[in-house]
């Protein structure tokens, strides 16, 4: 498959879980207080409840955004893939609609899933262990196509190294994720993390940070706004993302792990030359002080190592791709999410002024280096020809 002659990778498209997965995944100990997703007249309801903990729902806004425009455009939108249960078929089919020869999947409840500050970190371990077996079981229906993205749980850092190493050595995914709030009390140049970023980098396994516009009862700037969803969207991916950009490349992860790859996930790219100014200046300023491992500026590093997704019709990314070149910059559509441009993502992506060479870095070779993916032509595909991959 190949759109307008561009083969298409998606590095952040994302999965609706069952209401029961973790019901029907997790550990038995655990099976009596797994989180639950809620199933509601909203095609897209985001919402979880922990049974037994005074009904928190997490992933809620407290004004449920179940109005407007845009919500009546992904009702009728996602109806029909709603009623079949986001199914991994529903997942080919939109790949197939979009353009998309590949995919690496990220959760969409589980994004909040983990976001409690404090959590049991046995029962958080179980929860992230669950999300990646049925991952494992929805990328079978094409595993060329369908590639998985780890859950890790932060709360051991033991746990998170068990489970990287079993993501990568027994069930074959291209990446792990986190969010880029601190659950946990501890930033991410933390000591604490060392033997996960040791791990990871051993394992040649890439990062994937992705934030979302809502979390549970850790501190997140677009709550500020709370309850305007519009300016909550606006503030709380970027500036999240910011504040973990500034984490890697300032609090010395990356000097100290350089072969460690990072990548910054849906929340647009434009902001990123001026932060890494900022940064840089700061460095100039202050790093004998405050960045003492760094033996170069910020910037530098995130040439070296970092990767950040472009939305399908971002056009301030321009000033992106000016400043550092195409060559970090990967695609995103996003679906099914609120804020998607299906089916209408890589068209509205080919549309931007940029040349063929900028749009194939960015819809393909960008993403296949980043996650380690080699193409090739599946030779007997079930839907007509089909790009795939192999490690």
């Amino acid at each position: 498959m190949a759109r307008n002659g561009f083969q298409v990778f998606d590095s952040d498209m994302h999965i609706m879980e069952p209401p029961d997965l973790w019901e029907r995944y997790i550990d038995p100990e655990f099976r009596s207080i797994a989180p639950r997703g809620i199933t509601s007249a909203n095609v897209r309801d985001l919402r979880i409840v922990f049974p037994g903990d005074d009904n928190l729902n997490i992933g809620a806004s407290s004004r449920p955004l179940q109005e407007g425009r845009t919500f009546e455009r992904n009702q009728l939108l996602y109806a029909d893939h709603a009623s079949r249960g986001w199914t991994a078929d529903c997942q080919i089919e939109a790949m197939d609609n979009e353009g998309i020869d590949v995919a690496v999947l990220f959760p969409t409840r589980g994004l909040s899933v983990l976001g409690r500050p404090h959590t049991n970190a046995p029962f958080a371990a179980a929860i992230a262990r669950a999300y990646n077996d049925w991952l494992f079981d929805f990328c079978k229906t094409d595993p060329t196509r369908l590639l998985g993205a780890a859950m890790l749980s932060v709360f051991d850092v033991q746990d998170a190294i068990d489970e990287a190493h079993r993501a990568v050595e027994e069930l074959g995914f291209k990446a792990v994720f986190f969010r880029s709030i601190i659950v946990n009390g501890k930033n991410w140049y933390d000591p604490y993390y060392e033997p996960l970023w040791d791990t990871l980098e051993k394992l040649q396994i890439p990062v994937g940070f992705h934030e979302a516009f809502r979390t549970s009862n850790v501190h997140q700037v677009g709550e500020t706004f709370e309850p305007n969803v519009a300016l909550r969207r606006a503030y709380a991916q970027p500036v999240g993302q910011m504040v973990g950009l500034g984490a890697f490349v300032g609090g010395g992860i990356l000097a100290r792990h350089p072969m460690l790859k990072v990548a910054f996930l849906e929340a647009n790219c434009a902001w990123v030359p001026w932060l890494l100014w900022r940064l840089d200046e700061g460095y100039e300023r202050e790093g004998d002080v405050f960045m003492p491992e760094l033996t170069m500026a910020p910037s530098e590093y995130f040439k070296r190592q970092c990767y950040v997704s472009v939305e399908p019709d971002e056009f301030p990314a321009q000033s992106m791709i000016q400043t550092f070149g195409a060559d970090q910059v990967v695609f995103s559509t996003d679906y099914p999410h609120f804020d998607s441009k299906y089916p209408e993502a890589v068209d509205s992506f080919l549309k931007m002024p940029l040349t063929d060479e900028e749009k194939r870095k960015i819809l393909w070779d960008n993403c296949a280096r980043f996650y380690s993916v080699e193409a090739f032509v599946s030779p007997s595909p079930p839907l007509g020809e089909r790009v795939g991959v192999r490690g």
